[in-house]
């Protein structure tokens, strides 16, 4: 019997007869999109593939979990931002498998298959759970819109919950909030918090003080934002507990659950929220590309960003493992994203000359991170910078590097709104409702009311 042909998969090419190298790019981030846009005027077809329609601006995506900012404030349409350049094609699907030997990825479970003379794989990092995946439903990280809007939602619900509250066990769970990782995004969520209870919600509930919430943030290490000088991590901490965040470096998550978290000295931690900033793993693709890997999941690349296997793939941003001049690891931040996507693009430009390629130089414009109100740390080169100074270079810097004018006035009349006022202009809930909260928040109540039960028996 003569079997049927198979018509599921296809060779896409928009271009089929187009001599012209054909560049993939994975991703549509910080790296991808500066490769892309590095390659406007080369003699080059290119395909840009992410799973989404926008580019995202991540610095900025604790504001939208803490209702500052609309997610449309901090993302930009890829097919926008390359409207202007010919060469390029964008295709929204998620890549399934990379078959480098072949030259070759496929699209959507296999539905499409693409051919790649070039591709440079971009497609970031998720956060990491340290071997613990099962964490992350009940301690939700900042990757995406999607998991702001999952934060934003977490969040405003507790309040929401609170003012139905019967017990003050109940209360006192539903307005304690953990955080587990102090760097960046771990700090800046911190210290909003405590202006978002004691300004924005101030006159919102009638059965509580929403002031009375209690931010916990959890450091493994000795220190908050250990990228930072230890002057600058040591201010930052002051800030932070002048704020009333209670701050514990050197103390380790042994586990989380559905009523909170337990630490390494055996302390329990009851809490029905909690946000997860401890760590980034790189996102699964890089294990198709045949190389070597470090701990967290990152290609280890050669010099010039390529797999010293097939120089004509490259991996680039959060995926890619690439040490300093230093010997330290590249950190994962918008600037050297920026910076290894243009030297990936610069690679292909060497080859289409017939020039010999570069090493990659990672050049460090500087490390910045909000606190709060005119509360801010900023290492740039040789400079420290501390308090109002710092907090103004920090809103001049992401506003100027926003995508689009749009989105740049927007954020800064948000900014201007919240500042004179102390209110949030997007606290909006979807999804599941305070009384599902409440019922869940009732049931751990009661079961520390039975394990104290218990203990006092023992005794």
């Amino acid at each position: 019997m003569k079997a049927e042909p198979n018509t599921s998969t296809r060779v896409t090419s928009m271009h089929a007869t187009d001599p012209r190298p054909h560049v993939v790019i994975v991703g549509g981030g910080f790296a991808g999109l500066t490769a892309a846009r590095t390659l406007a005027k080369a003699d080059v077809r290119i395909t840009l593939i992410d799973r989404t329609n926008h580019h995202l601006f991540q610095p900025l995506l604790y504001q939208v979990a803490m209702a500052v900012l609309n997610p449309a404030d901090i993302t930009v349409p890829i097919r926008w931002m390359l409207r202007d350049q010919p060469n390029a094609t964008v295709i929204m699907a998620e890549v399934h498998s990379i078959d480098v030997p072949q030259h070759t990825l496929t699209l959507d479970g296999g539905s499409s298959i693409v051919a790649w003379d070039y591709l440079i794989v971009a497609s970031g990092a998720r956060h990491a759970y340290f071997g613990r995946p099962e964490w992350e439903s009940n301690a939700p990280g900042l990757k995406s819109i999607e998991d702001a809007l999952e934060m934003r939602r977490r969040f405003l619900l507790s309040f929401e919950a609170a003012e139905r509250a019967s017990a003050e066990g109940q209360r006192e769970a539903l307005l304690t909030f953990v955080i587990v990782g102090g760097g960046p995004t771990g700090v800046e969520l911190a210290g909003m918090i405590p202006e978002i209870t004691r300004k924005a919600m101030k006159k919102d509930f009638r059965r509580f003080d929403p002031a009375t919430a209690r931010i916990v943030l959890l450091e493994a290490g000795p220190r908050l934002l250990p990228q930072f000088p230890e002057s600058l991590s040591a201010r930052a901490e002051r800030d932070l507990r002048d704020l009333g965040v209670d701050v514990r470096t050197n103390t380790a998550v042994t586990n989380v659950d559905d009523a909170g978290v337990t630490v390494a000295s055996g302390e329990r931690i009851f809490a029905h929220t909690v946000f997860w900033g401890a760590g980034n793993q790189a996102s699964p693709l890089g294990k198709q590309l045949g190389a070597p890997l470090d701990r967290a999941g990152r290609v280890i690349v050669g010099p010039d960003l390529a797999l010293p296997e097939d120089r004509q793939v490259f991996a680039v941003g959060d995926i890619a493992s690439v040490l300093t001049d230093a010997g330290t690891p590249v950190p994962a931040v918008a600037p050297a994203a920026n910076q290894m996507g243009a030297h990936a693009a610069q690679a292909i430009l060497h080859d289409l000359r017939g020039t010999p390629r570069t090493p990659f130089r990672y050049f460090n414009k500087g490390d910045l991170a909000t606190i709060g109100r005119h509360r801010a740390v900023a290492s740039i080169g040789s400079v420290k910078l501390q308090g109002n100074i710092a907090w103004l270079a920090w809103l001049f810097i992401h506003i100027l590097y926003l995508a689009g004018l749009r989105n740049r006035l927007t954020v800064f009349v948000q900014w201007a709104y919240q500042y004179i006022t102390y209110q949030r202009g997007v606290r909006l809930i979807t999804g599941t409702t305070a009384h599902r909260l409440l019922s869940t928040s009732r049931d751990r109540e009661l079961a520390r009311a039975e394990a104290r039960d218990d203990d006092a028996d023992a005794r």
